[in-house]
């Protein structure tokens, strides 16, 4: 467990960056947990956990000084969760997937308070680097963008290592112990998460573009390849 932890953490480290510096969609849970996944040699799963999370937060994107909950923080966990867990007892079900993502959805939010703190921080900063940029001092002001980087790498990554470890020992030790009635509600939440999240996300088709109708197909065509 310790090992896919630590491995899951420095990527998920690594893909929260995208959030703020690059920018290219690796954020996104859908891309994140499949990385995720594919890392801990189970892409599938990764694939369905990050879609699912996508949906979730679908409305919510960041707007001048709004900081949304962390859904790549959710996706990391969900997809390292499973697979992890999954592995330990013989095989990785919708119905684990769908209880990692009720234990772990708390997380976007500890994660956008850290965010935040974070962005107070950086905003101190700012009289320093308005002051080096009038100097001309170049090297400073590529210091302080390093050091912001890395603060958000650490912050992400130890969130994710704190939060995953004794989420994986609760899967572990929960889900076998779940009645029968249990795992059936788990079953109908696994189907009900993307009606609900695909309702959302077709009240955001301007926003987003393209990734909602993806995240809604793919799973509206797990459901359907489950069902049949």
């Amino acid at each position: 467990m310790w090992v896919p932890a630590v491995e899951a953490a420095f990527l998920g480290g690594l893909l929260c960056l995208d959030r703020i510096v690059v920018q290219v969609m690796l954020s996104r849970p859908i891309v994140s947990a499949s990385l995720v996944g594919a890392s801990l040699g189970d892409p599938a799963t990764g694939l369905i956990a990050g879609a699912m999370v996508e949906l979730l937060w679908i409305d919510r994107f960041p707007m001048g000084r709004y900081l949304p909950p962390n859904d790549t923080t959710v996706a990391v966990l969900v997809s390292a969760g499973s697979i992890v867990a999954g592995n330990t007892m013989g095989c990785v079900s919708k119905e684990l997937i769908t209880l990692a993502v009720l234990l772990f959805a708390p997380a976007a939010y500890v994660a956008q308070a850290g965010d935040r703190m974070i962005a107070r921080s950086n905003d101190g900063m700012l009289e320093t680097l308005e002051s080096c940029a009038e100097k001309g001092d170049i090297k400073t002001v590529a210091r302080k963008h390093r050091l912001a980087m890395v603060k958000t790498f650490i912050m992400s990554a130890t969130l994710i290592f704190i939060l995953l470890v004794p989420g994986i020992m609760i899967l572990e030790g929960l889900f076998p112990l779940l009645t029968e009635r249990i795992i059936r509600t788990l079953n109908l939440a696994y189907h009900f998460v993307p009606i609900v999240g695909i309702a959302v996300a077709l009240s955001t088709i301007k926003i987003r573009g393209t990734v909602p109708i993806f995240s809604g197909l793919f799973l509206v065509a797990v459901v359907l390849r489950g069902l049949l």
